[in-house]
């Protein structure tokens, strides 16, 4: 070994040198994970967005003390309204101290916002408003308004936005009329609520406040449309505001007439506050500590973050109180509880998709493809990146190419309109050779009738296969047609002529279920609710199977307490021959189903409405007629059938519940034996 080093020592040192002067790029891994919505609306992992910059927990020498909101300038200034200190903090995007703001003066800076020429209006839970000028200077104060219309509750402002015009949008504690909304002209002028939300009324307390007293009514808890925890504003005047726990309206973003125009298609209920980015897009901040990003049509783009575990990981909240962007894009987060300012920054993919983002919002379709391009190149299976290229060769009338990305994407309305386009080419190009094709059919009917007619060419044919047709079998099997046009016969069949048969039953029954297995994975694009790839059919076997002879021994349970004249082979022959429309009909709107779009859709849930009376009809004259009720009787015997499905199903439910304990006490039992003989 000694002689190996001497001899080769030196190499190995100047290796060792050069692997160590190499520089090395070292990826940190983020504390949270990114995640996105596909096309059929499930959340799925993706690339991570926004990497964590850095934190910002004291602005020059001070530190922050209860820091409630903040707002970045477009020329790279960072404001902060810190409530305990009862100051405005203004510093660089760095966090190096600028100047304060407010000292004296504010008592409870909640809000703040800063227009372009520099006024900073501070929304003061204290009972005001106050605006600054550019140097700090108080230019104005707006208390309580004194208007009626404002009505006698209290005047606690916590956030504020502000048009190009200097109107004021206010959003005050626990006022749920909506958003106060001034005018500077002559002292402040109350010009009325605006974006009010809507009480929810549930069916209980609809029943409640029919029965109850005034008294009783008194005591509960008033049901007041909820009030808005923050308020932004972008460049076009048009506002935003955030109610937690407002579901699908939890996000809006309201016009000069206080319509809402967009609807998210994720949230938690816990939104704290929201920006407007440099693309349209939209940032909210819940409480959790996840950041959500939009773009202009409410479509989440990117959802990350997380609350901190107590390990104060950069990247980790444990309140958002407030967030802003940069022109850069970087995301500022202002967290309450940590008293500290986290920034975020975009990363490249990120970057390639805001700028296809922009193009595309601008109408520069072609554009944007390239950045599009770019970003499927890093993930082939980003839904909003597919949709936006298949939206743009829809506006490039490349239809083909927008049908492959509609599909990949989900973009369900992209792909009616560009198959509409593609099927009007088709038909214009196709017609007359199909009329020929459908007349040449016709004709050759008409002529295979004729000489069958005359010349009996098929009864060779018919006689070899007379026997089949005349089976006993074939004859139960073709009866399920007579039971859909005469179910009242049909039933007096199955009790006295013998016409029920497990075997056709089962028939009819495996027919149901392959029918239902092409429906569900084979109709069309446009009627699809099952991701691709996902295939349960084992699942959708026994459901279909396992349904149909649970429902049936349920309803034979009831016809037999209940003086029912029907065995349990009539009422399943029964079931099984009702499903003949399903049967008969549900191929056809699946044939249908692939080449409508959605202007013609109504065609197939027509259809499915058919289909659906049609068997539920036969299923109601199958229960009446084999068990001889009357009307009345069978409607009693659905209701109690229903009744023990329910009860049935409730108890499997506990039995399956009581297994599973008694199995993971068993586990736990083997895990400790294994344990304690392994030690």
């Amino acid at each position: 070994m000694k002689k190996w080093f001497k001899r080769y020592g030196h190499i190995f040192f100047v290796l060792l040198m050069v692997c160590i002067m190499i520089p090395q790029t070292v990826q940190a891994a983020v504390p949270y994970k990114t995640y996105t919505i596909d096309g059929y609306g499930y959340v799925t992992e993706t690339q991570t967005a926004y990497m964590p910059k850095s934190s910002i927990s004291k602005i020059g020498d001070y530190s922050l003390v209860r820091p409630m909101d903040l707002k970045i300038t477009d020329d790279g200034y960072m404001y902060i309204a810190d409530a305990g200190a009862a100051v405005v903090y203004v510093a660089d995007l760095e966090g190096n101290y600028i100047s304060t703001i407010g000292k004296d003066v504010l008592v409870e800076p909640y809000g703040v916002f800063v227009t372009e020429d520099k006024n900073v209006y501070v929304a003061d839970h204290s009972g005001k408003v106050s605006v600054f000028d550019k140097d700090g200077n108080v230019t104005a104060e707006y208390f309580k308004p004194d208007h009626p219309l404002y009505g006698t509750g209290t005047y606690k402002p916590i956030k504020i936005a502000v048009n190009a015009g200097g109107d004021m949008y206010i959003v005050c504690e626990g006022n749920g009329n909506g958003l106060v909304q001034l005018t500077p002209t002559e002292g402040g002028t109350f010009l009325g609520y605006f974006g009010t939300n809507y009480a929810s009324v549930s069916v209980l307390r609809m029943v409640q406040e029919a029965i109850f007293t005034d008294a009783q009514l008194a005591k509960m808890v008033s049901n007041l449309p909820a009030t808005p925890v923050n308020v932004a504003i972008d460049k076009q005047g048009l506002i935003y505001t955030v109610t937690p726990g407002e579901k699908n309206t939890s996000l809006k973003k309201l016009n000069i007439a206080g319509a809402n125009l967009i609807e998210p298609d994720a949230y938690d209920g816990k939104e704290t506050c929201v920006a407007v980015g440099n693309h349209d897009n939209v940032y909210v901040g819940s409480s959790d500590g996840y950041i959500y990003e939009y773009n202009s049509e409410g479509d989440m783009l990117f959802v990350f973050g997380g609350r901190d575990d107590g390990r104060f990981r950069i990247g980790l909240s444990k309140k958002v109180e407030a967030i802003d962007v940069d022109i850069n894009d970087n995301i500022y987060i202002l967290d309450s509880d940590s008293k500290q300012v986290q920034v975020f920054r975009a990363t490249e993919f990120t970057n390639l998709l805001h700028n296809a983002l922009n193009l595309y919002e601008n109408g520069r379709y072609t554009e944007s493809k390239e950045p599009l391009e770019q970003v499927l190149e890093m993930n082939s299976l980003f839904d909003y990146a597919n949709e936006a290229m298949s939206r743009s060769y829809l506006q490039e009338e490349d239809y083909e190419n927008a049908l492959k990305y509609a599909r990949v994407s989900k973009a369900f309305s992209v792909y009616s309109d560009a198959f509409w386009e593609v099927r009007n080419t088709w038909l214009r190009n196709n017609m007359i050779p199909a009329a020929g094709v459908i007349i040449l059919i016709i004709v050759i009917i008409k002529l295979l009738r004729y000489l069958q007619k005359k010349k009996g060419i098929f009864n060779p044919f018919l006689k070899a296969t007379g026997k089949i047709w005349g089976s006993a079998t074939w004859q139960r099997f073709t009866y399920m047609f007579y039971y859909m046009k005469h179910p009242v016969d049909g039933a007096y069949g199955l009790r006295y002529e013998g016409k029920s048969a497990f075997l056709n039953a089962n028939i009819m029954l495996v027919l149901t279920t392959v029918i239902y297995l092409i429906n569900k994975y084979y109709c069309g694009f446009l009627l699809r609710t099952v991701r691709d790839g996902r295939y349960t059919i084992g699942t959708d076997i026994l459901t279909v199977i396992g349904l149909f002879v649970f429902l049936t021994a349920c309803n034979y349970l009831m016809c037999t307490i209940n003086d029912g004249e029907g065995t349990f082979k009539r009422l399943y022959c029964g079931f099984a021959f009702s499903l003949t429309p399903y049967v008969l009909f549900q191929p056809i709107c699946i044939l249908i189903s692939n080449v409508v779009t959605y202007n013609e859709v109504f065609l197939i849930d027509f259809g499915q409405i058919f289909i659906a009376v049609w068997v539920l009809i036969l299923i109601f004259m199958t229960i009446k007629e084999v068990n001889n009720y009357t009307v009345k009787e069978t409607i009693k015997i659905i209701f109690l059938t229903l009744f023990t499905v329910l009860i049935l199903a409730l108890l499997a439910f506990i039995i399956f519940v009581l297994c599973r304990q008694v199995f993971d006490f068993v586990e736990s039992v083997f895990r400790e034996v294994v344990y304690r003989i392994g030690k």
